[in-house]
C-alpha cells in the first residue's frame, strides 16, 4: 500500500515508503547540534584565586609583573565555566580563564579550569560529618592565632586546628596574641613536645618583622575564633583596613568581621613577598574527614615505633601492647618523649 493513498492499486505510481522521502525542517534558530567534545582554552590566561564572594570570584593575572605596564599585574573578577561544577574553585587555586581579562569597569572573565593543587585544607561541620568544606588550596602553612586572654583561650580547638594542618601535611605556626593581658606560659605547655614555632603578640606591640620573616616565600592561611586579633594582625601585615571583631563583654565570644576567605600579598623590608589567606573565625572545627594515618605521620619519631604495634592500635593510653607507649614507658625516647606521646594522645582523643 502507498504511503500517499489508501488505494492499493497505486503503488506502481507512488512507490513504498522510504524513510529519506521525509523531509527534515530546517532549524530556525540555526544552533548547532550538542557535542562531548570541549574546547582545549589554550589561549588562557593563568591567575591566583584571591577571594570567592557570591559566585563571583576575585582573581589576580600577570603575577608578578610591573602593574603599570600594559597587561601587567592586576585583579579582575570572573566567574565559572558550567562544567566546572558549583563550589569547584577556592581561595588560593592557580586557575586558568578565557573571555575578558582587561579588568576593565564591568568585565567578567570564566576561569575554565583548575590546576592541580598541592594542599586543601578542609573540614566538617562536625565530627560525625563525613562531608568536606573546603576553606582554602594551596597553603604550605597554617597561622594559629589564639588569644592569651578576652576571649580565654580554647586548648581543644587548637588541638583541631593542630590536627587538620598535619592531615594534610600543613606546617603550622602558633601565635598568642595579647600576651600582655596573662602569661600564655601555662596554655603553652600543652603544646610543647610538638615542636610548633611560638610567636608571641602583644596588644599594642605585634611583632610584624618577626610574622614577615616566616611567611615570606609562603602562602600561609590563617585560623582562629572571632576576637583573637587575626584580622588585626592581617591588616598590620598586609597594609589592609578590613573590619576587625570586637569581644561581646557578656558572652566573651568575639563577633564574626570576615564571611569569606581572602588573599593578600606580604612584603618585607627586602621586598620579598609572601601570600596570606584571612578565613572567617569559626567557633567549631569538625574533623570527620581526617585519616588518623596521616596525623601519625606528622610524628616521625612516634610512626616508627607504631610500625611494632598490633594492627587496630589506638595508641591511646588505654591501648594494649601500644609499641608507642612501651617505648615511651621504657625511656627510649627520653623526657622529650613523654611531652610528645602525651601530645599525640591529646590530639587522638580530639578525632574520638
Amino acid at each position: 500500500m502507498s504511503w500517499l493513498t489508501d488505494d492499493p492499486d497505486d503503488e506502481e505510481a507512488y512507490g513504498e515508503y522510504d524513510e529519506s522521502d521525509a523531509r527534515v525542517r530546517p532549524n530556525p534558530k540555526g544552533n548547532r547540534p550538542r557535542t562531548k567534545t570541549r574546547p582545549t582554552h589554550e589561549a588562557a590566561v593563568p591567575g591566583r584565586v584571591l577571594s570567592v564572594d557570591r559566585g563571583r570570584y576575585t582573581v589576580l593575572v600577570g603575577e608578578g609583573a610591573d602593574p603599570s605596564a600594559n597587561g601587567g599585574e592586576h585583579e579582575i573578577t570572573a566567574t565559572t565555566a558550567r562544567e566546572l561544577g558549583r563550589g569547584a574553585v577556592v581561595t588560593g587555586d592557580v586557575v586558568d580563564l578565557v573571555g575578558d581579562t582587561s579588568g576593565d569597569e564591568g568585565s567578567l572573565a570564566r576561569i575554565v579550569r583548575v590546576h592541580e593543587r598541592r594542599t586543601l585544607l578542609r573540614r566538617s561541620a562536625d565530627d560525625s560529618d563525613a562531608v568536606e568544606r573546603i576553606i582554602v588550596a594551596n597553603a604550605d602553612q597554617m597561622l594559629i592565632v589564639v588569644a592569651a586572654a578576652d576571649p580565654e583561650p580554647r586548648e581543644r580547638l587548637v588541638d583541631r586546628y593542630l590536627v587538620a594542618a598535619f592531615d594534610v601535611g600543613i606546617v603550622p605556626i602558633l601565635c598568642v596574641t595579647k600576651t600582655d593581658l596573662r602569661d600564655p606560659a601555662d596554655f603553652l605547655s600543652a603544646f610543647a613536645g610538638l615542636g610548633v614555632r611560638v610567636v608571641l603578640s602583644r596588644s599594642d606591640d605585634p611583632p610584624i618583622a618577626e610574622l614577615e620573616s616566616l611567611l615570606v616565600g609562603h602562602a600561609t592561611v590563617t585560623v582562629g575564633h572571632s576576637g583573637v586579633g587575626k584580622s588585626t594582625l592581617v591588616n598590620a601585615l598586609t597594609g589592609s583596613e578590613r573590619a576587625i571583631g570586637r569581644v561581646n563583654a557578656v558572652t566573651g565570644r568575639g563577633r564574626h568581621t570576615s564571611s569569606s576567605s581572602y588573599s593578600a600579598r606580604v612584603t618585607d623590608a627586602a621586598g620579598a613577598t609572601g601570600w596570606i589567606i584571612d578565613t572567617p573565625g569559626v567557633r567549631s572545627f569538625g574533623l570527620g574527614h581526617v585519616d588518623v594515618a596521616h596525623v601519625l605521620g606528622s610524628f616521625p619519631d612516634l610512626a616508627e615505633l607504631a610500625e611494632d604495634c598490633p594492627r587496630g592500635c589506638t595508641h591511646l593510653p588505654d591501648a594494649p601492647d601500644c609499641a608507642i607507649v612501651e617505648a615511651v614507658e621504657a625511656g627510649r625516647l627520653g623526657a622529650a618523649g613523654v611531652a610528645r606521646l602525651e601530645s599525640f594522645q591529646r590530639l587522638l582523643a580530639a578525632l574520638r
